[in-house]
């Protein structure tokens, strides 16, 4: 009986011996670091600066621009303003001017009327 028990034995050694080395292949190794980690690291960060100064550079312009529109926007109002005043002006000058003129026509036509021999009221026809 020895042998056959031994042969299972061996065999349960084996089987067992099997699952060990299938466990083995799962467990973790221990990691090695990798040369170009630092290499990799600062290219990253070489890459992100790149990136953060990129950005910062067409904000800048962007704000730039802004500013340089704001003004141009600012001038224009300017001259327009300016071309608003100058129309009020010319536009109070030409109205005083046909005010004047009507005025001087409407005198004229007094002048003409009294010029004309026509009757004018004396002083005593008030006093009657």
């Amino acid at each position: 009986m020895t042998a056959p028990n031994a042969g299972l034995a061996d065999r349960l050694k084996a089987a067992q011996e099997a699952k060990k080395a299938l466990l083995t292949k799962f467990k973790p190794k221990t990691a090695a670091p990798d040369p170009n980690f630092q290499s990799r690291q600062a290219r990253k960060a070489a890459e992100l600066e790149a990136v953060r100064q990129q950005r910062a550079a067409a904000k800048e312009a962007a704000r730039l621009a802004q500013l340089e529109a704001e003004e141009a926007n600012k001038l224009s109002q300017a001259e327009l303003e300016q071309l608003e005043i100058e129309l009020k002006r010319s536009e109070r000058k030409q109205r005083k001017a046909e005010q004047k003129a009507q005025a001087r026509a409407k005198r004229d036509a007094n002048r003409a009327v009294r010029g004309s021999g026509a009757p004018m009221r004396e002083q005593d026809d008030w006093a009657a």
